[in-house]
């Protein structure tokens, strides 16, 4: 796991900007804390999050744009390999939990 800094929280806004996608903090009514502006690369992050916050958000980003590694310099490169690698074990930890939730509820289910 890494930790939720504002050095962090740079590196990542660097990957952005590498992926030629502006990020703006800016007030407004997000449902998830964030909007991406259609074709534009705009990312617009609710500017009363704290750090940890705006970098949950920009992952959940990252999780769903398209990276092409070979456009970014060498160490955003690796940072982005890490940081993947994290959001992937994140995901396996979701799922595992979800999957038990689910059967919890399904035995609860049966046994009524």
């Amino acid at each position: 796991m890494f930790k939720y800094t504002k050095y962090t929280l740079k590196k990542i806004e660097e990957l952005f900007s590498e992926l030629k996608y502006t990020i703006r903090y800016e007030r407004g009514n997000f449902q998830s804390g964030y909007c991406i502006v259609e074709n534009r690369r705009i990312a617009v992050i609710n500017k009363f999050f704290d750090t940890e916050a705006r970098i949950n958000c920009l992952l959940e980003i990252l999780g769903t744009i398209r990276v092409e590694e070979h456009s970014l310099t060498e160490k955003t490169a690796a940072f982005y390999k890490k940081l993947s690698k994290l959001m992937d074990q994140d995901q396996e930890v979701t799922d595992t939990k979800e999957s038990k939730e689910e059967t919890i509820v399904e035995s609860e289910v049966k046994n009524a």
